[in-house]
Order: structure tokens, then sequence, then C-alpha cells
């Protein structure tokens, strides 16, 4: 799974809101914990998404079925994963592309200036070796 992909992002989430639930969760739950966080009303997403989402959950182990049953349990190992790349992308990926790119309010910021030390290099390189950069 891409986790900076807004659909894994928002199901990454929508397991650390239905983690604590001591029944586990349906699909019913987490269509309505992913739907907003999309943009679209629960009644928007069919059966087919939510059943494909759960599939890709079960594939990486972040959930698991109980048995005879149709309700799912976010595992142990599958918490720790969603907590960390939900913040990981949070905390860290957003606000550091936000500082590259020049959409965030300070424009000389210590990663900006790695960035431009990292492209003149790479300038300098190309040129030393006789390409156009």
């Amino acid at each position: 799974m891409r986790f900076t992909d807004p659909r894994v992002q928002a199901l990454l989430s929508a397991c650390c809101a239905l983690a604590p639930r001591p029944a586990g969760f349906t699909s019913r739950h987490l269509r309505h914990h992913l739907a907003p966080q999309l943009g679209k009303t629960p009644e928007e997403m069919t059966s087919g998404q939510i059943s494909y989402d759960l599939r890709r959950l079960r594939a990486h182990q972040i959930i698991e079925r109980i048995p005879r049953s149709r309700r799912y349990q976010v595992t142990p190992g599958g918490l720790t994963i969603a907590l960390f790349l939900t913040r990981l992308a949070q905390r860290f990926l957003l606000p550091g592309l936000a500082q590259l790119t020049g959409t965030g309010p300070s424009p000389d910021t210590r990663l900006r200036h790695a960035d431009r030390a990292y492209e003149a290099a790479i300038t300098c390189l190309a040129q030393q070796a006789s390409l156009a950069a």
C-alpha cells in the first residue's frame, strides 16, 4: 500500500479510530469512518469499494476477521503500523514537502537550503560530466 495516498491515509486513520471497539467493527463502521475523510457521504461508497479496502487491510495484516462473524478487528501490529504511518505522514512528510515546495510560510528553512545545495551539487556533477542538467 502506498501510505502517502490519501485513500490509504484515510484507511489507516479509520483503523486507528476503530481499534478500541471490543466487539470489532463491520464494513458499515468502516464506511462511516472512511467516507467523510474522502469527502464523500457513506451512501456514495459502494460495497465493492469497502470490500476492496478490507481485503487490502487484511492482506497487509493490519486487520483480521473475527472467526464465524462478519466483523474485523485491528491487529496489535496493525495498530502500531497504522499509528506510525499516519503520524509519519502528518508530522513529517507533509510539513517537509510544504517547506520544499514553498507553500509554507517561511522560505528560508534548513530543509530548503539543503535542497538547494543538493540541486547545485547535481548540476555541478552534470556539468563536469558534460551533460546538460
